[in-house]
């Protein structure tokens, strides 16, 4: 394997790159490392590898002629290799990259600086755009390092032992068990039992459920792509059941005031359906509690009776699970009365999320909006579902945040609320497994 890296600071990589064990495999000529000066390949005076962009606007672009000419004089004829340019706008890099990048005789690695590269370089050079993660860096030179020290664990003879990159983290979409050496006791604290056993097959069954726990806590999302055998999945139900989730989230579906299709202000009527359906979603992803904001006294009533058929009547030696589903909602005649009991159970008025099928300006998108619900400070959030054509301006210019609509790949958005309130619960709640 042989890195060459394109960059106007060579001498950036020559202590990161130059200790452990890259140092070693490169001592033994396993792989090797070699950068250039992207100033060599510039024709002016001034040695200049940047230029102000097309257009206008802040900052400098790098030159297509220099770096074209770096890579076209670098790259080894006949030699399996790829061109990688460090960019911010690139494939998030990870574990199961590396491994790819690994089977390649040469990389290329173009450090990205100032505002980015000409188009034209992407478009003749670059085989593949990687960035390490949603921020952005003084230059592609760090990025550079990480890469090559990632794919170096996957050569061949890098590492002392063979083994040790194939049990290691995201091998399997599953963090590392933890991890003890001697003393056997430290500050109270003892090695588990399981370790000092001998018992080579508890040891692994151990390891693997350690992993698969750890995991869930962590980083459920890896989860996603972890082959789970049926016990494993058992243990990570047993984990629900024993750890309440890190939010508070209520839903309400309003009645009340919403829009008919002449955008009018209406009341609109309970419809069976949709109080069912949202409550399991509900239930599913683990609200607080599913109110109804209904202000007609015979809706209510009839909400009631359902209510009570299934949660206190013959409905429940019927359908345990509705029951469980339906003992989240609760009838309320206004907004302000669900904010209110809300605020009563934690201390200070949630904040309020709305959800509309149009587009408006400011709106939030559902990853930065799981983030914020998922932060541990003491907060409450109260998900507002609209009937009818959707919620009043009045709830929506109130709200602290609007949701952005559920959009798939085409133009069509006419979705039933329970089939918006499912996606949207899935999209901010889901764990993955």
């Amino acid at each position: 394997m042989k890195y060459d890296i394109i960059t106007i600071f060579p001498e950036f990589f020559e202590s990161p790159l130059s200790v452990g064990n890259i140092k070693k495999a490169r001592d033994k000529r396993i792989i090797e490392v070699e950068t250039h000066d992207l100033r060599d390949w510039t024709a002016d005076k001034h040695r200049s590898v940047d230029d102000a962009p097309y257009g206008g606007g802040g900052g400098m672009l790098m030159k297509p002629e220099p770096v074209g000419a770096a890579i076209e004089s670098v790259r080894k004829p006949g030699a399996k290799s790829l061109v990688v340019l460090t960019t911010p706008a690139g494939e998030k890099f990870s574990d199961r990259m590396a491994r790819e990048l690994a089977s390649y005789e040469q990389i290329i690695v173009i450090c990205g600086r100032y505002e980015g590269i000409d188009e034209r370089v992407r478009e003749l050079y670059v085989d593949r755009e990687i960035s390490l993660g949603d921020f952005v860096l003084t230059g592609g030179e760090y990025a550079a390092c990480v890469i090559a020290d990632c794919v170096s664990r996957f050569v061949p003879g890098v590492l002392g032992n063979a083994e040790s990159p194939e049990n290691e983290s995201f091998k399997y979409s599953l963090l590392e068990y933890p991890q003890y050496t001697r003393p056997e006791t430290f500050k109270d604290e003892s090695v588990p039992e399981v370790l000092l056993s001998g018992n080579h097959n508890e040891i692994e069954t151990w390891r693997r459920k350690q992993s698969v726990e750890r995991t869930y806590r962590r980083r459920p999302d890896l989860l996603d792509r972890a082959e789970l055998k049926k016990e494993e999945l058992g243990a990570v139900k047993e984990l629900k059941k024993r750890n309440s989730h890190p939010f508070n989230l209520y839903i309400a579906l309003v009645h009340y005031p919403v829009y008919n299709n002449r955008f009018k202000i209406i009341t609109t009527a309970f419809t069976n359906l949709d109080v069912h359906d949202i409550a399991r979603s509900g239930a599913t992803y683990g609200i607080k509690k599913f109110f109804l904001v209904q202000p007609n006294t015979e809706q209510q009533r009839l909400i009631e009776r359902v209510l009570r058929h299934w949660t206190e009547g013959r409905g429940t030696s019927f359908n345990e699970s509705r029951t469980r589903a339906l003992e989240l909602v609760e009838v309320k005649d206004s907004l302000r009365d669900v904010v209110e009991e809300i605020e009563k159970a934690h201390g200070k008025k949630p904040k309020v999320i709305v959800t509309d099928a149009r587009f408006g300006d400011g709106m939030i998108g559902y990853e930065e909006l799981r983030e914020m619900i998922f932060n541990p400070e003491d907060e409450s959030y109260l998900l507002l579902f609209g009937t009818g054509w959707g919620l009043a301006k009045e709830i929506i210019d109130e709200a602290d945040y609007r949701l952005k609509p559920v959009s798939g790949y085409t133009d069509y958005n006419h979705l039933s609320v329970r089939s918006a309130a499912a996606i949207i619960l899935d999209r901010l709640f889901s764990s993955a497994v």
